[in-house]
């Protein structure tokens, strides 16, 4: 009998800083924000934006396959149609044989009747290990919240660290008597036993063995203050098109992801054989295993083309190293 559904978690790696901005400045240390928690206050981003670009991705990567499709005497191409807003002569096409529409759904437009809720549902993507400098180099951080939040360890496996100090590992099983994380200067304790039991599973998930050498945990409460101290920001300028100069009064800020930050997420995939489109049984594909390797297959182009804003100022690059489970 198959699943109902299946559910995947995914862990990327930033090649470049990302930033998915709140949509608008605002007063405050930086002029363009990015999302957070709002409980953690620990920046994420929304599954909404991984949904969108994994769209358009799909649609790309399909268009290039299988190019010259129509539908009703007319062409309809899956890229920008299928990719697009819905609605309108240049919208979704909505067929139940489209990788496109029935992965990720598709509206009718405005004022128009039906439309589909899609195959996949993507979660936000959470910091897992954050990068912070320090006297020995680059380190990754992460607390107990992350690794509970995303499965690597169970509430019943894993307590708090000391609260005003870093559990620190390092591949030779040395480990300094402090250590600095950005603007913060802590002892390091070495009796957390479970640290390397954790970083045996995430060395699982095909992280490179710098990041895993160089692996420290820290509370939860310190966590959100590292993260918050140590996120990427930049200065830019609005350029006059006419002049090719700056523009006056035009300097802005924003803030990003550092590269090297490691991000997790989830992607629940639904059988296709349990909805219809229009009353035809959706064609396009025939299990939740399939619908995994509709998205899977867009992956490459998160590595080149990128997630979120400021792409032409070289941010936004993405690269999917591993995925683990299935339920």
């Amino acid at each position: 009998m198959t699943a109902s559904f299946h559910s995947t978690t995914f862990v990327g790696m930033a090649l470049d800083p990302i930033h998915v901005g709140t949509g608008g400045t605002r007063l405050g240390r930086v002029d363009n924000t990015i999302v957070r928690d709002p409980v953690t206050r620990i920046p994420k981003i929304p599954g909404s934006s991984l949904a969108g670009v994994m769209r358009a991705y799909t649609a790309m990567r399909t268009e290039d396959e299988k190019p010259g499709r129509e539908i009703n005497g007319k062409k309809k191409p899956y890229f920008p149609d299928c990719a697009g807003q819905g609605g309108g002569v240049s919208g979704h096409c909505g067929q139940a044989d489209c990788p496109v529409c029935t992965v990720f759904g598709f509206a009718k437009g405005t004022g128009a009747i039906g439309g589909f809720a899609g195959l996949a549902a993507f979660s936000d993507m959470h910091v897992l290990l954050f990068p912070v400098a320090s006297q020995l180099g680059p380190q990754w951080i992460t607390c107990p919240m992350a690794l509970r939040h995303t499965g690597i360890a169970e509430f019943s496996e894993l307590d708090n660290p000391p609260e005003q100090e870093a559990v620190y590992r390092k591949a030779d099983g040395a480990a300094p008597a402090s250590l600095n994380l950005g603007w913060l200067f802590l002892p390091v304790s070495k009796d957390w036993d479970k640290l390397n039991g954790i970083a045996e599973k995430i060395g699982t998930l095909g992280f490179p063995g710098y990041i895993t050498s160089r692996m420290g945990v820290v509370s939860d409460k310190l966590f959100s203050h590292i993260v918050n101290s140590n996120l990427e920001v930049r200065t830019s300028v609005a350029i006059n098109p006419a002049t090719g100069a700056a523009e006056d009064k035009a300097l802005f800020t924003y803030e990003a992801l550092p590269r090297g930050t490691v991000l997790v997420w989830e992607v629940t995939c639904r059988n296709p054989k349990h909805f219809k489109i229009d009353t035809e049984d959706v064609t396009a594909v025939d299990s939740p295993e399939k619908v995994k390797e509709i998205i899977t297959q867009a992956h490459s182009y998160l590595e080149h083309l990128g997630i979120g804003g400021m792409g032409s100022r070289g941010m936004g690059r993405l690269r999917v190293l591993e995925s683990k489970g299935g339920k």
